[in-house]
């Protein structure tokens, strides 16, 4: 397990990260979301050791991180950091070796990445010649060798096509089947709310919230939603609840007393058929707008 416990970064009079704290279980995807200048990336930044910390500590285990750790530790910029004059498959091998795989296994397990991600045929390019797209998957071959012992990647998803980000969220969720800790962040919150089993969500330098997916809609304020044969506008004056919108025979409601959906719903049977009665499970994108608010 990869764990933040109090991680604080200051730039000059700036807290850029403040006493941050959050688990990134073994065998699980994490995502790390929130707005620009939220924190994530100086965050990401600590955990693998390229920014120092001002406060708190990076564990892995039940210890403190080292650096032996973090040489295991697959890590992927937002900003790409790649050798542009030099050839893709050279590159991504030193790489691997640099990690501590001898040489024939890593060009074993980068042509089969590259394979993977489309980019056999381009092995042999350089960096610089490849469209941005292409560069972006050599980012991501990058973080993968040789066999992380945990991911931390920072918006992998960005400027990938369609076929890639399917490759993509095929990788990590196979090492999360394989006991890796994986950690990304995204501002796409369709993809972190298919990919994820826990979140962190970041605002203004802090943890606005975090958990399991489940765990973060069922937070927020109770909803029902109400579907009728008639005109719902009744619903406006029933006790315990308020009405978040109204159309016609439909409303969705906010609980503000406990029991008071049922009440609701005993009232609507007595004045006639009810086509459908539910509680109105939130988007994660719903969760995160109030969290960050």
């Amino acid at each position: 397990m990869l764990e933040a416990r109090g991680l604080t970064r200051r730039f000059g009079e700036v807290v850029a990260v403040d006493d941050v704290s959050f688990e990134v279980p073994a065998g699980a995807v994490t995502g790390f979301v929130g707005g620009n200048g939220a924190g994530k990336t100086t965050t990401m930044r600590m955990l693998t050791g390229v920014l120092a910390v001002h406060a708190g500590e990076v564990r892995w285990g039940d210890r403190p991180a080292t650096a032996a750790d973090r040489r295991r530790f697959g890590y992927m910029p937002e900003e790409r950091g790649l050798y542009p004059k030099q050839p893709v498959l050279d590159q991504l091998v030193h790489l691997a070796r640099l990690r501590g795989d001898d040489a024939g296994r890593a060009r074993q397990e980068v042509l089969a990445l590259l394979e993977r991600f489309g980019l056999a045929d381009r092995a042999r390019e350089q960096v610089q010649k490849l469209s941005l797209g292409n560069q972006q998957r050599v980012q991501v071959v990058a973080a993968l060798v040789p066999r992380p012992a945990v991911l931390v990647l920072d918006e992998p998803f960005s400027g990938l096509d369609p076929a890639a980000v399917d490759a993509m969220a095929d990788v990590l969720r196979e090492h999360a089947r394989d006991g890796v800790p994986v950690l990304f962040s995204s501002h796409q919150l369709d993809l972190v709310d298919r990919l994820c089993d826990r979140l962190v969500v970041m605002a203004r330098g802090r943890v606005a919230a975090r958990g399991t997916t489940t765990e973060l809609r069922e937070s927020g304020a109770l909803r029902y939603r109400l579907t009728l044969c008639d005109d719902a506008g009744w619903v406006r004056e029933a006790a315990g609840v308020r009405v978040v919108d109204l159309a016609g025979p439909d409303a969705v409601v906010e609980v503000l007393e406990p029991g008071a959906e049922q009440r609701l719903l005993v009232d609507a049977v007595a004045r006639g058929p009810v086509r459908h009665f539910g509680r109105v499970v939130p988007q994660l994108s719903e969760v995160y707008r109030e969290v960050t608010a």
